[in-house]
């Protein structure tokens, strides 16, 4: 297998949307249709406008699986940058939040996740970034504490109302 590690082009968008239902319907175990109709309408709006600003999308690919002249997106992971005013926590006010960690399930265990979010890691310190956050599936738990991850314990209460 031939593996390549890289970040997302408005090329990708396309495959990045599909990319992304594939994770919904495997992460909340399926998306209404009329749903998965206006996330299908609506990701490729927003990859158009973030992509590479402050939305990041890191890929491995197979290149051997050809979907285009690339290869198959088979693994991703996405860095969403957060500009807010500056506290002691986050001192130049810059966080990310990792989003949407998924590889294919016959690619897995094999190392795609961890270098696809080492890749992630490096560039946001590059970035200036005061820390990155995710929330954890139990079965990636490992893999996060594995690269430094740790369990959040705060005397705040995460809340939210929708809208």
């Amino acid at each position: 297998m031939n593996i390549k590690y890289d970040k997302a082009t408005i090329d990708d968008i396309n495959e990045l949307t599909r990319f992304r239902l594939d994770y919904l319907e495997e992460d909340i175990g399926g998306v209404k249709e009329d749903e998965r109709d206006v996330i299908e309408e609506r990701l490729p709006i927003y990859y158009r406008e973030h992509l590479n600003k402050d939305f990041h999308v890191y890929i491995v690919r197979n290149s051997e699986a050809k979907y285009n002249d690339n290869g198959e997106i088979i693994g991703c992971c996405f860095l969403l940058v957060t500009e807010k005013p500056a506290n002691p926590d986050f001192i130049n006010g810059r966080t990310g939040t990792i989003l949407n960690v998924y590889v294919r399930p016959e690619y897995r265990r094999q190392g795609l996740a961890k270098e696809m979010l080492r890749n992630l890691i490096d560039d946001a310190k590059k970035m200036g970034l005061d820390y990155v956050e995710l929330k954890s599936t139990e079965q990636g738990h490992e893999l996060y504490k594995s690269l430094g991850f740790e369990d959040e314990i705060s005397k705040y209460h995460r809340m939210r109302k929708r809208l």
